[in-house]
């Protein structure tokens, strides 16, 4: 099985399983919201990859005078040309596009090996959901709990100290975040390395199962390859999780604070229960509702801050696949890249929406 069809597989089981408990258990409403937001998603992803296509043809640029550079002559480009389908009247490119689009069969690479882009996807992806989901995982822990924190401690010190926190974190440009801890750790203080995903010598001992390296080593029992790689994840996950989790932190804050008012948090403190079990027991499980809808929302900023971090920390993942192949102008590298990236967001939208209205009985569709 290739590395993206294990990931398919990995994510794909729980998915089923939690839409087929939501047909089974689930109200009218929220069948039929499901199915509409699965139909909707074609035409999304229709438009999204048709301005796509559009785009990258009207844009300046050439990917067979890209790939053979000043050494290309006029015939070898035309004859290149002809052989990519580049020559054929746009219309026919366009439907071939979306019949690959549709059958997820992306069809070859324009530029290098011409390499099918769904084989430069398995080893890309990976490393992109690698650095994704610990970074979530950071911004969320800070973002709620430092967010509760300050909530708990309202127009105390800690309250502002958060609240500056997050308008700082959330206001600098995670390129700069991303070069400044490279520099500090990195290259100042010489204990975490600033590039790549693992050490080049100890990346050769590592059996690649899923290509998602943390994982691979673990199977495989690697444990110096884990080390590496954890070295490795550290700065990219700090720099994209620390820019997310300021939204976070005041979101958290607010809702919390206005769940610390309600009737039911007044009885309960009257009865004697301690601050903090109403604060992290009690308000901080109703203020998760909205947090849930943000952080689906969050997903495609967290793209495309994914696209910074591996560009800054040279991290072989699908941002930094897309922007190469964008300078490169490889039209259906590029055309596919996004309408991936749109399925993603649009998938995890939508799963979004059905926890939300698992946690939350009250809501109804």
């Amino acid at each position: 099985m290739s590395p993206i069809g294990f990931i398919a597989l990995l994510i794909g089981v729980p998915a089923l399983f939690l839409l087929g408990y939501v047909f089974i258990r689930g109200s009218t409403g929220l069948r039929r919201y499901i199915l509409t937001r699965i139909v909707l998603t074609l035409p999304m992803v229709l438009i999204l990859g048709s301005l796509v296509f559009l785009i990258m043809r009207v844009v300046p640029g050439d990917p067979v005078r890209s790939a053979l550079g000043p050494k290309g002559t006029p015939e070898m480009i035309q004859q290149i040309r002809t052989q990519l389908g580049l020559n054929d009247p746009m219309y026919v490119q366009y439907g071939r596009y979306l019949v690959q689009l549709f059958t997820l069969h992306f069809g070859n690479s324009l530029v290098g090996a011409h390499r099918p882009i769904a084989d430069e996807m398995s080893e890309r992806f990976p490393a992109t959901l690698e650095l994704i989901i610990p970074a979530s995982i950071l911004a969320l822990v800070i973002g709620i709990f430092g967010g509760a924190h300050a909530a708990a401690h309202r127009k105390g010190v800690a309250d502002y100290g958060w609240r500056i926190y997050a308008v700082i974190i959330y206001s600098l440009p995670i390129f700069w975040l991303g070069l400044m801890l490279q520099l500090l750790f990195g290259v100042k203080l010489h204990i975490l390395p600033i590039s790549g995903r693992i050490d080049p010598v100890i990346g050769t001992t590592l059996t690649h199962i899923t290509n998602i390296y943390t994982i691979d080593s673990i199977i495989t029992g690697n444990w110096l390859a884990l080390k590496s790689v954890l070295q490795h994840l550290v700065l990219p996950t700090i720099t994209l999780g620390l820019i997310l989790s300021g939204i976070f932190v005041r979101l958290t804050r607010i809702n919390v604070i206005e769940t610390l008012s309600m009737d039911y948090i007044s009885a309960a403190r009257a009865r004697g229960i301690r601050e903090r079990v109403l604060v992290y027991g009690h308000a901080l499980k109703n203020a998760l509702i909205p947090i849930i809808t943000l952080i689906g929302l969050q997903i495609a900023i967290l793209l495309a801050g994914a696209v910074l971090t591996e560009t800054v920390f040279s991290w072989p993942g699908m941002g930094s696949y897309l922007v190469e192949r964008i300078s490169q102008r490889d039209y259906t590298a590029v055309q596919s890249t996004i309408a991936v990236f749109a399925l993603l967001v649009a998938m995890i939208s939508l799963a979004v929406d059905v926890i939300y209205s698992l946690v939350d009985p009250r809501v109804r569709y």
